[in-house]
């Protein structure tokens, strides 16, 4: 591993404590599962796709918690960079800019700076993921009516984290070598949600002209 990819991985850099799943359970198989695609160096746009004879909600779940701790890595990675003075607008580009809301203490849309945005982001998402009510962890528990809407919400705002890097901390990315990690990262994530859509191609705009580069 590269000394560059070491970074990223470095467990100080994380921006939350990984969110893990419990060994023996339907998930950490189905992780492991996914993981082996990957590993294998199996086409993106087919490892994405539901394995025969599992539940579907069950694959969105595991994807959804393991793209929120690869996506956290990488903010993690360029934390230290954007700061208050360097972003004080959580935005992509002169274009686009991403206001907060949550049912306590932002009842509006809010404009925040972009570590305000990601502080909040991850909180909230790890909020989400660690709810038994949204993501049941027993094995036959079902998912409630409410989990998709609560998961396109989650991959929306991740996706957000996506644009905010590549439009204000590529150069950063670049510098450290880990824009190869980065595009397969985001790659894997864009045919992902496509593949069950998940986000409204509207929100997918920023990075609309990369993405067609990138994922033909």
């Amino acid at each position: 591993m590269s000394r560059a990819l070491k970074q990223v991985f470095n467990k100080d850099k994380t921006f939350r404590p990984k969110r893990k799943f419990e060994p023996g359970t339907q998930r950490f198989e189905l992780h492991k599962k996914a993981q082996a695609s990957l590993n294998a160096g199996l086409d993106l746009k087919v490892a994405v796709q539901l394995p025969p004879g599992e539940e579907q909600n069950d694959w969105v779940a595991v994807h959804v918690v393991d793209f929120f701790n690869r996506i956290n890595l990488i903010y993690g990675t360029i934390s230290v960079y954007c700061t208050e003075q360097s972003c004080p607008v959580m935005s992509g580009g002169p274009k686009y800019e991403y206001r907060w809301q949550d049912k306590h203490k932002y009842r509006k849309p809010t404009a925040l700076s972009a570590p305000q945005y990601m502080n909040l982001l991850m909180d909230w998402i790890e909020v989400q993921t660690n709810n038994e009510d949204i993501f049941p962890t027993n094995v036959g528990t079902p998912f409630p009516k409410n989990f998709l809407p609560v998961v396109k919400k989650i991959l929306s705002r991740l996706f957000r984290v996506f644009v905010h890097v590549y439009i204000h901390h590529f150069d950063r990315i670049t510098q450290m070598g880990s824009e190869a990690h980065v595009n397969t990262c985001y790659k894997h994530f864009y045919y992902f949600v496509k593949e069950f859509n998940l986000i409204d191609t509207k929100e997918l705009e920023p990075l609309k002209e990369m993405t067609s580069r990138m994922c033909h």
